[in-house]
């Protein structure tokens, strides 16, 4: 799905905040990138969205470097939640959440878009605030009315789709989390693809297929949960001791920071 090799960015002052970072991501799989501040988990994320300048990394998109794409076709195939969106935006919920439609019509929307906003905003617990200003919405409530809004992007039949969310569980309470992850989990599940960053190591376990693990813009170690969330690689990525055990519910790793 996605796959780039020795990923490397600097910015113009000449910090380096990725260095030599090889990434793929394959079909049908929620993919979780962890690590302490700083470690460029953001950075990365909008490289492999085609965000921010890639500094001559070639990244491919289904087997298709990012540059081959067309302007009008990638928005089909591709959707990013940010972390930072604009708090004042004068319009309402569900007009902000058809922004997400704007690839698949020019003037009006059709039945089509209209379904797709529908579905998106109810899966997101937004419907009921569709009419709403979103100005007056709380932080949480914002969260998912921008959730609603990628997913509905990627509404559509196009096979394979990739989601990349930059901490799309800020300001939630624990059932939205929970409700979010498993709405993830869902469109993986269906064959395409998601690549999120998170900060919860405990929630990346129960819900990731691999994890990607950085620090100080290094990749560290990619492979699946139980691998990745050990005792000694925490402590020693986090600077702070931890205690892993398995999770009595669902068998994950479950990781107890201090001592």
């Amino acid at each position: 799905m996605i796959k780039v090799a020795q990923i490397d960015y600097t910015v113009k002052s000449g910090i380096s905040i990725l260095k030599n970072i090889d990434f793929f991501a394959e079909k049908g799989q929620l993919i979780t990138i962890l690590g302490p501040n700083g470690a460029g988990k953001s950075t990365l994320l909008s490289l492999l969205a085609n965000e921010i300048g890639q500094n001559k990394n070639d990244i491919e998109l289904k087997s298709v470097a990012y540059h081959n794409w067309s302007s009008k076709e990638l928005p089909k195939h591709k959707a990013k939640f940010s972390q930072q969106n604009n708090s004042d935006i004068p319009l309402d919920v569900k007009e902000i959440v058809m922004m997400g439609r704007y690839p698949y019509f020019e003037n009006n929307p059709t039945k089509a878009d209209q379904d797709a906003i529908a579905e998106s905003m109810a899966q997101t617990d937004v419907f009921p605030l569709q009419k709403r200003a979103y100005n007056s919405l709380s932080g949480g409530e914002k969260q998912r009315v921008h959730l609603a809004r990628v997913l509905a992007q990627l509404e559509n039949e196009v096979e394979e789709k990739i989601l990349f969310l930059d901490e799309p569980l800020n300001n939630l309470d624990v059932l939205h989390q929970h409700k979010i992850l498993n709405l993830i989990k869902q469109f993986t599940q269906r064959g395409n693809t998601a690549v999120v960053v998170l900060h919860d190591l405990n929630l990346a376990a129960q819900f990731s297929d691999k994890i990607l693990l950085l620090k100080k813009g290094e990749k560290i170690c990619y492979d699946v949960p139980e691998k990745v969330l050990t005792r000694e690689i925490i402590s020693a990525v986090y600077n702070f001791p931890c205690t892993v055990c398995v999770n009595p519910v669902n068998n994950n790793p479950l990781i107890i920071f201090g001592t």
